[in-house]
């Protein structure tokens, strides 16, 4: 089973680990052996997916949008994002340069499009930007990808 992942970044300490617990009882529900995680490895719920689709004996599959998208994540997340992209069984480019909306939804595309099923950390809302979470979702449920929304009840961003 071929599972991606998006979802919003910056949330909260509180938030992050409730998202964590949700995506680790996700993932309880794959045989490990079958399990891939495709993921862009950005921080939040990118990275933390890719994190326990490992710690659950899965394989990663990394998508990178665009040669600058490294440059374009926090500082604090570069030696994660690093660790990840080594640990991934394959890793897939664009072949965009620049790291900006376009890019990043490109990279989703290319995600939905490896992807049997799409987990959405989403809180139901409108994407803020061109390429947001909510035009992830909007893009795998008209390509007919089963997306499974995981949000904590109460949790905002």
């Amino acid at each position: 089973m071929r599972v991606g992942i998006t979802g919003h970044r910056g949330l909260g300490t509180e938030v992050e680990r409730r998202v964590r617990d949700v995506l680790d009882q996700a993932l309880d529900g794959y045989d490990p052996a079958e399990l891939v995680g495709v993921s862009c490895i950005a921080d939040g719920p990118d990275a933390w997916f890719a994190e326990a689709v490992l710690k659950h004996g899965g394989r990663l599959e990394v998508v990178v949008p665009a040669a600058a998208y490294r440059e374009g994540l926090p500082q604090w997340h570069h030696a994660t994002y690093d660790r990840l992209l080594s640990d991934a069984a394959e890793v897939h480019r664009t072949g965009r340069t620049a790291s900006d909306p376009e890019a990043h939804m490109t990279g989703s595309e290319m995600l939905v499009g490896r992807s049997d099923e799409l987990l959405a950390v989403w809180d139901g809302m409108p994407a803020r930007g061109y390429g947001g979470t909510a035009d992830v979702v909007a893009y795998a449920e008209r390509t007919g990808v089963p997306v499974r929304v995981l949000w904590p009840e109460g949790a905002t961003r």
